[in-house]
């Protein structure tokens, strides 16, 4: 007599879709709700408190019709993409040599440059402060050269320092592994037909880190356009936008103002972040 297949194996078989179905939602549910208490009940709670005040949800357009909110605004935005080009240009540059060259000391040299990612915004700022401060550095050599101090710590010169200091590293990381995945025998060919060196860093090399230059110079622009610790310690006289969220909020009292220019500040940041994954792909990835 022919024995059909056993029946907790026939009953096992025929539950196994709604069972794996069942897996990955007990799976997606801890992302659910890290998503929902992280990210979509604050910012709906944002959004809704920027639009509570007296001008309601006029408060947004606030953020660029108002003079001293659409200054700020700019400020912070040319701020960011200064910072954004010096970063990628130097750390570019040295991130190429550094990893094709070896040299005794080198990895003393990409620790020492890396160090400023142990540092928070305050004590970078701090560090400017001592470098270009009316009692810094900077201005100790100027008064004994020209007679007359140089202060730049708390301008916008100081924060464009301060805010290359904890970019540059963030960029020459992610430049350094971006070269060191290159193929080196498209270079090799390159020379073999003739090409110089500047036609080969401009025609291969330049365009193969591409993807990692868009990456690291969107996360260079965010990382500037929020930073608050170093304009805290800088930025006195300077109305940048996380200090004017800041002053709004704790001296003003002004709570659905400040929502708003948060609301403003991070679709501005991720209006960049959308275009660099559009553009360079999927490099581009969150950075604190």
């Amino acid at each position: 007599m022919r024995s059909g297949p056993p029946r907790a194996w026939a009953a096992g078989g025929a539950q196994s879709p709604m069972t794996k179905a069942a897996f990955i939602r007990i799976c997606l549910l801890p992302l659910a709700v890290v998503v929902a208490a992280f990210f979509v009940l604050p910012m709906t709670r944002l959004v809704w408190i920027g639009a509570s005040g007296r001008h309601g949800i006029a408060a947004y357009a606030a953020i660029v019709l108002e003079p001293r909110y659409a200054a700020s605004l700019l400020d912070t935005v040319l701020l960011a993409l200064a910072t954004t080009v010096a970063t990628l240009l130097i750390a570019t540059v040295s991130g190429l040599f550094l990893q094709r060259r070896r040299f005794p000391g080198r990895a003393l040299l990409v620790a020492m440059l890396t160090l400023p990612l142990a540092f928070p915004g305050v004590v970078i700022g701090f560090l400017i402060i001592l470098l270009a401060g009316r009692q810094g550095l900077l201005g100790d050599i100027t008064l004994a050269l020209f007679g007359q101090k140089l202060v730049l710590a708390y301008s916008l010169a100081g924060l464009f320092l301060g805010y290359l200091y904890f970019s540059i590293p963030r960029v020459i990381l992610t430049i350094m592994a971006a070269v060191e995945k290159l193929d080196p025998s498209l270079e090799e060919a390159a020379r073999t037909l003739g090409a110089g060196s500047w036609a080969i860093h401009r025609d291969i090399i330049l365009p193969a880190l591409a993807p990692a230059l868009i990456a690291s110079g969107a996360i260079a622009f965010a990382t500037a356009m929020g930073a608050f610790g170093t304009a805290f310690t800088l930025a006195t006289d300077i109305d940048v936008l996380p200090m004017l969220i800041y002053t709004e909020f704790t001296l003003s009292a002004n709570i659905a103002t400040a929502a708003a220019l948060s609301v403003g500040l991070g679709l501005v940041t991720w209006a960049i972040l959308a275009l660099a994954r559009i553009y360079g792909g999927n490099t581009v990835a969150a950075n604190g």
